[in-house]
């Protein structure tokens, strides 16, 4: 299995190419340079693995939600790519990509990207038998003080959801953290990860249905609002 995989839906930019039984992997945390980097950085994969766009079975992307410009960025790379080669896609949450850097033991993860405006991206997540993480519920954009959390014994949290509401974020475990890192980032091996069990069971889709989740149904400020935010 040759997969190529793109998570651009943070600060971090990163691709992936899933090679046979190998999975090598470029990131760099670059805000605004994703446009430039992406395609260079696949490219830079390929060679590495010494095949070329045409020997690629499939295109994996990080589908979001995260930053408005970096998940179109994503979605219009991999769609682009799937259409000139006639490849199928597997979208994949880029809160599970994110969860899928917690330690592996018994406790829930909770995966968090600040989503500005003093809310977070949030997802619930679990490692499942395969050492894939599973969701324990839905994603939401909200207050990070109204975040939801099913019931658990203890809680891994991630993400830079953390590390700027991690005050309030606290207040809703149940109890401290069993680890916390607000410094981690979807990253674009771990999409791989996620999608190559879908891929290898048929459920990529046409390039046209691989559709981004922003989560906000409104993803831009008015020029007043925009006003009153700085105020």
């Amino acid at each position: 299995m040759n997969l190529l995989a793109i998570e651009t839906a943070t600060e971090a930019c990163s691709v992936a190419l899933l090679h046979g039984e190998a999975l090598i992997d470029r990131s760099e945390l670059a805000p605004r340079r994703h446009a430039e980097l992406v395609l260079p950085m696949a490219e830079d994969l390929l060679a590495e693995a010494g095949i070329t766009r045409r020997q690629l079975d499939g295109i994996a992307v990080g589908r979001g939600p995260g930053a408005f410009t970096g998940v179109r960025l994503a979605i219009s790379v991999a769609q682009g790519l799937a259409l000139a080669l006639d490849l199928p896609v597997v979208p994949v949450s880029s809160l599970a990509a994110l969860a899928m850097q917690a330690p592996k033991n018994d406790a829930a993860i909770l995966a968090a990207i600040d989503a500005r405006r003093g809310e977070i991206y949030a997802g619930t997540f679990r490692f499942a038998a395969d050492g894939l993480v599973e969701a324990l519920g839905g994603e939401h954009v909200l207050a990070a003080s109204a975040v939801i959390l099913p019931e658990a014994e203890g809680w891994n949290v991630l993400g830079t959801g953390w590390s700027a509401y991690g005050d309030a974020i606290r207040e809703r475990l149940p109890v401290l953290p069993r680890w916390a890192d607000g410094n981690r980032y979807p990253q674009a091996c771990d999409v791989a990860r996620l999608a190559a069990p879908l891929f290898a069971a048929g459920r990529g889709v046409a390039p046209e249905l691989a559709l981004p989740v922003y989560l906000r149904d409104k993803v831009a400020l008015t020029l007043e609002e925009q006003r009153d935010a700085r105020a």
